[in-house]
Order: C-alpha cells, then structure tokens, then sequence
C-alpha cells in the first residue's frame, strides 16, 4: 500500500491483517463413498468410449426404427416386437447423451455443480430415461423369445399363431409397467440424486432396498424364462416330426446368440447391485462407472446391428428404401426380382392337382419371363 498512497493518507486507516494469516477452507457437503471428488467420467478413455457407445446406439436404432415403420411389407409380431426394442435401446443412447453432455461441461470442475445437477430435473430425466430403457428392453426380450418358442412348438396350428392383436396389449403392459418402474424414485423410492450418474443408488430406507430388489429378481426371472425357452427350442428343432420351418429355426438360433449376450453384458451389473442393495458394496463408485460404459449400454448398442442391419430382411426393406430416393436402385431391383421369383414359385406349387395351368397364369409367367429377360440384359450391360 506505501507504494500507492500517501504515509498521511495511510496514517488515517485501520488495518486488519487477519487476511495475511493462512486459513482453512471447509466445503460442504464433503466427498463420500458415493460422490468422490471427481468428473463424472472418472477416467479420460471412458470420455472417448461413453461418446462412441451414445452415437451408435442412437443412429443404429433410429435407422433401425425408420427403415421398419416406413417399409411397404406388413408390420408383423417380430417387426413390431423390433420397433419396441429398438425405441428402449434408443432411450438408453440419450441416457448417456445426457450424461457425456454434462460430463463435457463440467470437466475438471465438476464439484462446482454436483448438487446443481444431482438435485435438478437433468438428472431426474436421465436417471427416468436408463431405467425405463433398461426395464422395457428386458421385457421385450422375453417377449420375443416366448414369441419365437410359440411359433416354432405350434408352427402346424395356424389358428394359435401370434396376431398383432395379441402382441399390441402385451407390449402396453410392459410399457406401463416399465414406466412405473422409472417413476417410483421421482416420487421418494428410493432417487436418482445418490451419485452423478444419476441410478437409483439410494437404499437407505427399507422401501428403497425393495424397489430394487425388486428390479434385480424381476431381471433374472425373466433370464430364467428365456434361457427355458430356448432349451425348449432346441429340442423342439430337433424333432423331426415337428414341421418347424427352417426360416424359424435360424431366427431361432439368432435370437439365442442376441439373448444370451445381452444377458452376459448385464450379469457383472446385477451382481454388483445386490451386493449393494445389502448394504455390503464389493465395487466403488469410480469403477461401477467401468461397469456403466462398457457392459450396461454395450446391448443398445448392439442390439440394432445383430438384430436387424444385419440380416437380410432388413437389408433388403433398407435398399428399396434407398430406391425410392433414387439411390442404389441396381441393388434394390435384384431384391424385387428374388422376391418375384419366390412368388411365381409358390403360385407354381400352389394347385398341385391342376395338370393344365390357367390363362391368368400363362399371362403371368409371359410377363414374368419378359421381365427377367430385361433384368439380365440390364445387369450385364452394368458389369
């Protein structure tokens, strides 16, 4: 201060030097088990893979969603029973938008708005998104898987064949019940505020530690159904006086592998969440985040590519979608042809007892061989 002002000018003044000495800051509410003093991505690879996992479970299951509910083929059980799985896989890829959003804001100074996010409705909302996610995709499983185990044990019986009539009424229970689910924390069972990556963690109350027990055997009672039915399948597949189509038996096989993977990835999760729910926590928090990215959302991810791009159904309505928008029309043309040809053949088969075909069907095979006839010139030219 001599440096600046007067001797007279300071002769009037009355310090206080209490602000020279060091002081001790205390910061309420102090770092605990569940809320260490940390980003909400504890490790910097988890920022990287949490942004990957969100983009792809998102863009997967939106094209996923679009390609099946603007196809010109009849929306059938297994199509509808897709759509439903892919809009939980997809709540899940905003879950952990949300999540890696805050996580980018926040970096390296998360502490100054851990109570601001916890306590607020980003959290409550991210926090809703994963457990409905989570709880409906469980549930549309076990519906697909019983679906798939109906239609091949009564392949012969027509009128015991799965309608849409049927799935829709099933599909509204799992959505109200996986909606109740995700609410109870909002209105004081347990709550999304424990932890910043916002999961019902709180089980301080007798009713909290229900609630997610509860969750916990419902998942594995519907592991238990699934894993029942596809024994069931298995043997159903080899009898051979059961005259399950070999459409059905691949499905069958195909659905196997997506169960039981989606079920591996979640297995780790429910073991560590019931030893929590006893209060006895074998992990910590820094490291269920491990868990978080790279088993718990692996399955949204996943899901859309093993269960529908990658089959041949799917690909064929994804390429006549692309047809209509002028592109890759070579591609979709061959698919028209395939299923042109399969639709002669079944008329073929169709009146067996008939030595004479009928006019209509000269006509038919008429245009149908003409129509090859410019298909195959077409094609060669293109090569």
């Amino acid at each position: 201060y001599s440096a600046i002002f007067e001797e007279s000018e300071l002769s009037a003044w009355d310090y206080d030097y209490g602000f020279c000495s060091p002081k001790t800051l205390q910061c309420v509410p102090e770092p605990d088990a569940f809320n260490p003093c940390e980003d909400i991505m504890g490790y910097a690879f988890l920022r990287v893979l949490i942004w990957l996992i969100n983009i792809l479970a998102i863009v997967g299951n939106l094209t996923v969603l679009f390609v099946l509910l603007t196809s010109r083929y009849k929306l059938t059980v297994p199509r509808f029973l897709m759509c439903n799985l892919s809009f939980a896989d997809f709540c899940m890829g905003l879950y952990l938008l949300l999540i890696a959003s805050v996580d980018s804001q926040t970096k390296g100074q998360y502490y100054n708005h851990a109570i601001e996010w916890q306590t607020g409705s980003g959290c409550s909302a991210a926090g809703f998104f994963t457990v409905f996610a989570s709880e409906l995709s469980v549930y549309t499983l076990t519906v697909i898987t019983l679906e798939r185990w109906h239609t091949i044990t009564y392949a012969v019986q027509l009128d015991q064949k799965l309608r849409l009539r049927h799935a829709i009424p099933i599909m509204l229970g799992g959505w109200l019940f996986s909606t109740l689910i995700a609410t109870l924390p909002l209105v004081g069972v347990s709550n999304y505020m424990k932890v910043s990556i916002c999961l019902p963690m709180d089980v301080e109350s007798t009713l909290s530690q229900v609630y997610i027990l509860s969750i916990l055997i419902l998942n594995v009672v519907a592991f238990i159904i699934i894993c029942a039915c596809y024994i069931r399948i298995y043997f159903a597949v080899q009898n051979p006086e059961l005259m399950a189509t070999n459409k059905d038996t691949k499905i069958a096989k195909k659905m196997a592998v997506l169960v039981f993977t989606d079920f591996m990835c979640m297995a780790p999760i429910s073991f560590f969440a019931i030893s929590a729910a006893f209060k006895v926590p074998l992990i910590t928090v820094t490291n269920s985040k491990v868990l978080l990215v790279l088993f718990y959302p692996v399955n949204s991810c996943a899901n859309p590519f093993l269960y529908a791009i990658f089959t041949k159904a799917f690909q064929r309505d994804f390429f006549l979608l692309l047809s209509k928008f002028g592109c890759c029309k070579h591609r979709a043309e061959l698919y028209r042809r395939k299923e042109f040809s399969a639709y002669t053949s079944n008329c073929k088969t169709s009146f067996p007892g008939s030595s004479k075909p009928s006019q209509a069907a000269l006509k038919l095979s008429t245009v149908h061989c003409q129509h090859s006839a410019v298909l195959d010139k077409t094609c060669h030219q293109e090569c």
